[in-house]
């Protein structure tokens, strides 16, 4: 694995956890009412499937 792919890693499993976050702060904001635009956690949740997805993909081209 080079250290290009490895940062790349990193940086993806960061943005993940990021989105996580975020998600959770939405959800929040649902309970409590705050939230307008409820179609932000799909769009978060579409984001974190991407990038998992990404991630397998690399995974998978290393292993080969």
């Amino acid at each position: 694995m080079s250290i290009k792919t490895n940062k790349n890693i990193k940086k993806m499993q960061e943005e993940i956890l990021n989105l996580k976050k975020s998600i959770l702060n939405l959800n929040f904001q649902k309970s409590s009412g705050q939230l307008e635009k409820t179609s932000q956690i799909k769009n978060f949740k579409k984001q974190i499937a991407r990038l998992k997805f990404q991630l397998s993909q690399d995974n998978g081209d290393n292993n080969a």
